[in-house]
């Protein structure tokens, strides 16, 4: 969109990223990229007697917002030979999979992607690239680097630290250019062992030495954290977001609703691996492993949004069988399996990640910036609809340290 163009929409009904608005048609006009008029009724030909070019559609809603992503990555290839083989090409050939997967999330209505993590700063790179309105690019916040300990999870996405003065220095550094500070806290989930095995990477002084190293660089955190001894530190130490966060349990949504916490949960990888187990070649068990784990977060899901944990929807994309963009409709849907209604769905996949992320205009309303998606019809007569976007506008690239 140029920043001068001046339009008008009318649309059936509208969600404005916290709010269902279906009562009557309702007319919205834009100027300079942003809201400036939200009137109920169809005026267009009025504005159309004015010279005001007027659009229609079925539903308006914010973009859609991405929270956990790794654009680098390819997660429609599920072959890990191919896979490993795509981390070995050269970094020009990773930047183009990573804008190839960006537009790709832009064409299903995503409008801004946060990337947690790439060991080659591509992210910053397509952040840069975004800020471009020609790019076709969504806005993008990079992580930038992580930050893991030697010779455990997380080498393609993160740099190792050791002493608590190397933890205070390398975050520090990370914090002059990356919107925020991933910390690698846990590896990853044994699924043949229906659980998170390994000892946790950081100590919960370190972990607090982490988060305040981050504050004094006036960044937030987000740790990479599933199982019991993890996500207690985390809660403990006060990150930002906890990303995945498996094997939840109460007491640590206690603590993340206290203090405001929020919580990524990425089914996506998980229910991929389940739905597809002859891709891995997983047996019986672990399959019966699989289905009790996404069974469990999404009970613990459920049970986040009673106690008012903030929940942002991210889909890991880039991990296998993840794709950037089309994941987004896939983790939708469980989020709906897990019970909770479409508007919550819909908030922490529009308005939370802004108001998380610090952007002063989180909804559509007057003088926000005109970010947003049309559809023909309301998912909330028909869910389907979401899929099929006729048209989104990205006007304000996200500054950097927003």
């Amino acid at each position: 969109m140029r920043q001068d163009e001046q339009f008008a929409i009318v649309v059936d009904s509208w969600f404005d990223g916290e709010r269902h608005h279906d009562k009557t048609p309702t007319t919205l006009r834009v100027n300079n990229g942003r809201v400036t008029e939200i009137a109920s009724g169809d005026h267009a030909a009025d504005l159309g007697k004015r010279g005001i070019p007027v659009e229609r559609g079925g539903f308006l809603m914010p973009g859609l917002v991405d929270a956990h992503v790794h654009l680098f990555l390819d997660g429609g290839v599920t072959d890990n030979k191919v896979r490993a083989d795509h981390l070995k090409q050269p970094l020009e050939r990773l930047a183009e999979a990573a804008r190839q997967g960006a537009r790709q999330a832009r064409g299903c209505g995503v409008t801004l992607v946060r990337d947690a993590g790439d060991r080659h700063g591509i992210n910053h790179l397509i952040r840069a690239e975004a800020g471009d309105p020609a790019s076709g690019l969504p806005q993008v916040r990079s992580a930038g680097l992580g930050v893991k300990r030697a010779k455990r999870y997380g080498a393609f996405m993160a740099t190792d630290v050791d002493d608590e003065d190397s933890i205070w220095h390398v975050v520090s550094d990370l914090a002059s250019s990356s919107d925020e500070i991933k910390l690698i806290l846990t590896g990853i989930i044994d699924f043949d062992a229906g659980a998170v095995t390994d000892e946790p990477q950081f100590t919960l002084h370190e972990t607090q030495l982490i988060v305040a190293a981050a504050r004094a660089g006036g960044r937030k955190t987000f740790a990479h954290c599933s199982g019991a001894k993890g996500l207690a530190i985390a809660a403990r130490a006060g990150v930002g977001s906890i990303e995945h966060g498996f094997f939840m349990d109460r007491e640590i949504l206690g603590l993340m609703a206290d203090g405001r916490i929020a919580w990524t949960p990425t089914f996506c990888p998980v229910h991929f691996q389940w739905a597809h187990p002859e891709v891995i070649g997983w047996p019986t068990q672990t399959i019966g492993n699989l289905r009790r784990i996404l069974d469990s977060h999404a009970e613990h899901l459920l049970l986040a949004d009673s106690l008012g944990v903030p929940l942002l929807l991210g889909t890991d994309a880039g991990s296998m069988g993840v794709a950037h963009g089309r994941a987004v409709f896939e983790e939708i849907d469980r989020y709906l399996e897990a019970g909770l209604s479409l508007a919550a769905v819909l908030r922490a996949a529009t308005s939370a990640a802004r108001r998380y992320f610090g952007l002063g205009d989180p909804v559509l309303a007057r003088g926000a910036p005109f970010d947003a998606v049309l559809l023909a019809e309301s998912p909330f007569d028909d869910i389907k609809s979401l899929r099929s976007p006729l048209k989104c506008w990205s006007t304000l690239p996200v500054a950097y340290g927003r």
